[in-house]
């Protein structure tokens, strides 16, 4: 069989990046953040792409809201932002209540989980646009850290572990199962019912993260998204980030690559592979800054810093 690789699942990531590019030109983008008597204001929009495709086929949408707050206020903390509110859209190739009450118990439960108030959002019926629903939203945050800053050679890379694939990647993920013949309600023994595994939500990192910047200095933050590892890069040009020690990918990571034959490359420039984000801080904070990202999740030294660029990962002889 064919190696599948996420290009011919139908996503490429090269693309999405010159496309991005090309509308940040056009609309001259200056700035990630915007300045309202004396306070600075970040905007983070997101959806959950594709997992709602597994939503739908499992009949199990409660859990679909807290990726899409997961997403976004995510991102705001990359920022240094404190997230605080959050508006949603819902957009349903029909309405249907029992869904969308369903997706509503998830945005609540996020929005508690992240402590942002949920101020309003918006509903639209597409028949001619939409198959089954689309859900996304927009994050408002109050920048209270100057993130990145200050980063150095030698400076350490600590993981924080990630809860599965989280809302990226689905497009390929789900193809290997589908072209191999399973369905979404079949069982593996490594990760139980696929649908399941697949539907698992993601990570929620702001208690975490906001009780890390009150007590230690952080140089950077990276959410591991869309792209893999290759979301690292975005903190520095300046600097190589050396993933030493990579955390362990979850068997749901593993399953996917070896019934797709997908190369190491391919694999972590498109899953989070365990680590959903990256956090920078000085040698001498590492300690501290470990003992308290531990109180909330698995965090563990992964990397350094050093002269160059990029990403690599010296035991899989990577650079993404």
């Amino acid at each position: 069989m064919e190696e599948f690789t996420y290009s011919k699942a139908g996503v490429d990531i090269n693309k999405e990046e010159d496309v991005v590019s090309r509308i940040l030109n056009i609309i001259e983008f200056k700035k990630d953040m915007v300045e309202v008597n004396g306070m600075k204001l970040v905007l983070c929009t997101d959806g959950v792409g594709s997992k709602v495709i597994v939503a739908n086929e499992m009949k199990k949408w409660d859990t679909i809201g807290i990726d899409c707050i997961a997403m976004n206020v995510n991102d705001a903390l990359v920022m240094g932002a404190r997230p605080i509110a959050f508006v949603d859209y819902l957009a349903m190739e029909k309405m249907d209540a029992g869904i969308a009450e369903e997706i509503s118990k998830g945005l609540k439960k996020g929005a508690d989980d992240s402590g942002v108030l949920i101020i309003g959002g918006e509903t639209a019926t597409l028949p001619e646009i939409i198959s089954g629903f689309d859900l996304a939203g927009t994050c408002l945050g109050v920048v209270e850290r100057e993130i990145p800053s200050g980063m150095e050679e030698g400076d350490v890379i600590i993981g924080l572990r990630s809860s599965g694939i989280h809302s990226n990647g689905y497009t390929l993920a789900r193809k290997v199962f589908t072209e191999n013949g399973y369905s979404f309600h079949d069982e593996i023994d490594e990760i139980g019912v696929i649908g399941y595994a697949l539907l698992e939500p993601t990570k929620i990192y702001v208690k975490e993260i906001l009780h890390l910047w009150e007590n230690v200095e952080v140089k950077g933050i990276a959410h591991v998204t869309g792209g893999g590892l290759r979301k690292v890069k975005r903190l520095s040009k300046k600097f190589c980030f050396v993933i030493e020690k990579p955390m362990p990918p979850q068997p749901i990571f593993k399953i996917i690559q070896k019934l797709g034959k997908i190369c190491n490359e391919e694999m972590y420039q498109t899953f989070n592979m365990g680590m959903g984000m990256a956090v920078v801080v000085g040698k001498e904070n590492a300690d501290d800054a470990l003992e308290i990202l531990n109180k909330y999740c698995v965090a563990e030294i992964v990397g350094k810093i050093k002269k160059g660029q990029g990403v690599e990962i010296p035991e899989l002889g990577l650079k993404v």
